[in-house]
């Protein structure tokens, strides 16, 4: 039994412009169901959040605010009836007791480290009000349950991301200086990325490839801390950070780099690994988050304990190194991208996901 095309489909997004990962793939889910009138029906999204538009146009079934009370009193006006609610983001909760759901089924996506910590009580509340759960990786989800042990028994779907089409064509030689590039917000509330733990390890590479640069690209108040320990430790000749990066620098950066090396604590999936699989980089992951489910090491990269220097820095060199073993990591990380993580493969994926809502709820009753 899928979702009766007359009800349609009203979704709760945290901003619908912006060019971060969550409302990428937002973007991404929300064509499918508008391209699927005949399966999802009629279609609204209500996106609040702190973003405006940065040239990517507000879509004309949306209606998208900064202003928390202006989303309350659209909630609250909303009248047309709906077969199911899909909310993009945990703190997107908040405006169900506004929505008169007549029976909805609500589906929550579970992006990352928002949804493995213990909620306050009147968001814990609203959770019950969740038919199902779809959280975007299984690590995300084993977070999730960690903090909410009553959900363990819940009905739940992983349904990993996807971005873009595939590379046409050969994929670009990488520049001769080695390089490994890092992508991300430098953000002090996101000081789990791994940067630090790079920094520290980066003597030691230079001792084995002394021509070996760590690129840093993105734009945070946790930049200057980075710069101060990079100078520290005497790497301003090794050590770039090039600030904030449109989506065409980056490309080119991924290009001219041999890896992609995010060593991250706290990644609930890790767009970034798929676009430079797409391009036939590997990639370097820990050890402890979801990093492990996109790349697969070791066929794709490698995973490592970013606390365990020593091997950090081995890992890197191994990376940056020109050999057969890279040869084979470039090509299979580049047919992972192409045979599961595009965007086509993910909106199927969430397509069947959405579908799937009430036959899991029969199913658990």
């Amino acid at each position: 039994m899928t979702v009766q095309a007359q009800d349609g489909v009203l979704g709760l997004f945290s901003g619908c412009v912006a060019s971060g990962g969550i409302q990428a793939s937002g973007r991404l889910a929300w064509q499918a169901i508008s391209a699927a009138p005949e399966t999802f029906g009629p279609h609204f999204q209500l996106c609040y959040g702190d973003d405006g538009p940065v040239g990517v146009p507000v879509p004309p079934d949306a209606l998208h605010t900064t202003s928390r009370r202006r989303a309350g009193l659209a909630a609250l006006a909303m009248r047309r009836r709906f077969g199911l609610v899909l909310v993009w983001h945990m703190d997107m909760l908040k405006l169900l007791p506004l929505l008169q759901l007549h029976g909805a089924r609500v589906v929550l996506i579970l992006q990352g480290i928002e949804a493995w910590r213990r909620r306050p009580w009147p968001e814990r509340a609203l959770l019950k009000r969740v038919d199902m759960f779809v959280s975007i990786s299984d690590y995300t989800w084993q977070r999730f349950v960690d903090a909410n042990p009553e959900y363990v028994t819940a009905p739940h779907r992983t349904v990993p991301l996807g971005i873009g089409t595939p590379f046409e064509g050969q994929a670009p030689h990488p520049n001769p200086t080695p390089a490994a590039l890092m992508v991300g917000r430098l953000a002090r509330g996101e000081n789990y990325k791994g940067h630090r733990e790079m920094l520290e390890a980066w003597p030691l590479v230079v001792r084995q490839l002394p021509t070996a640069q760590l690129w840093i690209a993105g734009e945070g108040d946790l930049r200057q801390d980075l710069e101060l320990l990079a100078a520290e430790r005497g790497l301003q000749r090794v050590v770039r950070f090039l600030g904030f990066v449109s989506d065409e620098q980056k490309n080119d950066l991924i290009h001219q780099a041999r890896c992609m090396a995010v060593p991250s604590r706290g990644e609930g999936f890790g767009l970034v690994y798929l676009e430079a699989m797409r391009l036939g980089r590997p990639c370097l992951v820990s050890t402890v988050d979801a990093g492990r489910e996109v790349v697969d090491p070791p066929r794709h990269g490698l995973a490592v304990d970013p606390d365990d220097t020593a091997s950090l820095a081995q890992a890197i060199c191994r990376m940056l190194t020109n050999s057969v073993e890279w040869q084979a990591w470039s090509q299979q990380s580049r047919q992972r991208y192409e045979h599961y993580f595009s965007a086509q493969h993910y909106q199927q994926r969430l397509v069947a996901a959405l579908n799937s809502v009430d036959s899991r709820m029969a199913h658990a009753s």
